[in-house]
Formats: C-alpha cells, sequence, structure tokens
C-alpha cells in the first residue's frame, strides 16, 4: 500500500499500468475521483481499460477508503486533530488532489470523477484548470434549493452515518440491499461487497460532512456557477435511470458551458461506467481521443 501525506492527512494512492508496476510509466496520466462513502476500489477495473493509453491513478479521498484516520476501527471515532481542522468543503477536497499531485511530482493530467468525485473535480477544474487536459463527469448535476427536502435528507443522512454497526457486513444479501438503491443492473456480489465495506468504515466526520457540503443551500448556488465557468473539454455523463443525481440534474449542468459534451447511457442508474462498462469505455475513449490498442499480428510467409 502507499500513502502520501497531503494537508496534513495520509492519503491511500495506486496506480495502475499496462506494464502492472506500482510506478508511473512515462504515459499521460488519467485520476480517477470516487464519489461519496466509497473509495478507488470501484474504479479499479475501468482503469484497467485504460492502462493501454495512461498511467492511471486511483486515490481515496480524505476520511474514505483507504484513507481513514486509523485511530479507530470504529466509524464514530473522531478523526485526530490535525484531520479535524480540515474542512470538509468540496473545494478542500480539490485542494487535497492538487497537493496529492505535487507530491507526486505530476504537472498536467486528465481526470475522471463520480458523483460526489465530479463535484470536487469541477472545482478543480476551475481552481487548478492549467493542469487538466480534459475531463470526464460521471454522474453530475445541478439541484435546486428545497429546504423541507433537505433538512429531511439531513436528518436521515445523519442517522444512516450514525448507526454503521459493522455486524452489518456479516449478514447474508445485506450488500444487495444497500446498493439496490443505486442500480439499475446488479453488479457482482464481490462489488457490492467492497461498496458496503467502504461505508461502514468511513471516517464519522468525513461522511456526514460531505452530506452538508454536497446537498446544501450553497451547492446549489455555486455549482452552477463552476460549471458556467469550466474552460477544460468535458464529458458529463449520467445514467439514465438514476434516481440519487437524475440525468435532468445532468443535462441542466452541461447546458451552461459550450466546453461540456453531455451524453445518457441507456437503463443504469449511478455507476454506469460497471453496469454497461462496453458502452461507457466507448463513449469516453471516443471523448479522450484515443482506440484500443491491437496486438500486432506478425504475417508469414510459406
Amino acid at each position: 500500500m502507499s500513502y502520501v501525506s497531503v494537508n496534513g492527512f495520509n492519503h491511500y494512492y495506486e496506480w495502475v499500468t499496462e506494464a502492472g508496476t506500482q510506478e508511473p510509466t512515462g504515459k499521460p496520466v488519467f485520476v480517477f475521483i470516487h464519489g461519496w462513502g466509497g473509495s478507488a476500489r470501484y474504479w479499479e477495473s475501468t482503469a484497467r481499460e485504460f492502462s493501454d493509453r495512461f498511467d492511471c491513478l486511483l486515490y481515496d479521498m480524505r476520511g474514505f477508503g483507504r484513507s481513514r484516520s486509523n485511530v479507530s476501527e470504529s466509524p464514530l471515532a473522531e478523526p485526530p486533530e490535525t484531520a479535524a481542522e480540515l474542512s470538509y468543503e468540496l473545494e478542500s477536497y480539490a485542494d487535497d488532489l492538487a497537493g496529492l499531485l505535487d507530491a507526486l511530482g505530476l504537472q498536467r493530467v486528465s481526470l475522471n470523477a463520480h458523483s460526489m468525485g465530479a463535484s470536487v473535480a469541477t472545482f478543480f477544474l476551475n481552481l487548478y484548470a492549467d493542469r487538466v487536459d480534459r475531463a470526464v463527469l460521471t454522474c453530475s448535476g445541478i439541484f435546486e434549493y428545497d429546504e423541507k427536502a433537505f433538512n429531511a435528507f439531513y436528518k436521515f443522512g445523519g442517522y444512516v452515518v450514525k448507526f454503521r454497526p459493522r455486524l452489518l457486513y456479516g449478514l447474508p444479501f445485506i450488500d444487495r440491499l444497500f446498493m439496490q438503491r443505486f442500480l439499475h443492473r446488479p453488479l457482482p456480489t464481490a462489488i457490492s461487497r467492497s461498496f458496503l465495506n467502504d461505508f461502514l468504515m468511513a471516517d464519522y466526520g468525513a461522511a456526514l460532512g460531505t452530506i452538508f457540503t454536497c446537498v446544501s443551500k450553497k451547492a446549489t448556488e455555486v455549482m452552477p456557477q463552476e460549471f458556467a465557468r469550466l474552460t477544460v473539454p468535458t464529458l458529463l455523463i449520467s445514467g439514465e435511470r438514476d434516481i440519487i443525481i437524475p440525468a435532468e440534474m445532468g443535462r441542466q449542468a452541461a447546458a451552461l458551458s459550450d466546453k461540456i459534451q453531455y451524453v445518457v447511457i441507456p437503463d443504469t442508474a449511478h455507476f454506469p461506467m460497471l453496469e454497461d462498462p462496453s458502452t461507457y469505455l466507448q463513449l469516453v475513449r471516443e471523448f479522450l481521443g484515443v482506440s484500443i490498442v491491437q496486438p500486432s499480428v506478425a504475417s508469414s510467409r510459406e
């Protein structure tokens, strides 16, 4: 496992390369950013598909996955003092990414970000536009402020984050129930269980803090401005049946900038890259201007 300290917090990262090395090989770098409650684990299969053209960098955002505080295995544990002082604003997570790139000596990259990670990436694209060639935002968009609905969401979200007994991981079929809201097509059990494990082990402060920053009055006011400001060529992909971030929200975001190309993948929900990987990979490859490298076949004469 590889870790680097960024803003006083150890961040887990890994490389996915065609050669299977744990160091970049000199190809252009493609960075993958996960969503709320998850980790880089769910990007691994997608990253492998792009390793023919890119050195793929996966990392776990502060407080999630393997970038947790390690003070206790309990999800209710408070983060360490240095981490507790950090903001859970989306802009601060964008600064974390900049710090990670600096620590690894990376000047310019392409991005592929999902859900909450896509919101973080949108801020990064505007704060550090000179460091990005192209960006893919998966399941992102803008929404309108509804005080009653937001307060109900905070109450429910707070309850879900606070009561996450580890014993849930051992219950049969609980992973399927957990993922049901996010999917239109089922995923292999190993992937669903990995999602459940990441959710159960996320730091309490990060999990709760980002609920309030992702779904907030401020976000409804600021995110449209951020999408409108984009100068980096961007592909925004929605799942047709996504109920977490409905496709219409993505369509509204894409309409704010002529730098955004918008696509909806049919019969997928909040994880189109895993529910219909072939369509997703084709769309992203076309946007990046890369094709699959075909193995050479040596001809022979009889």
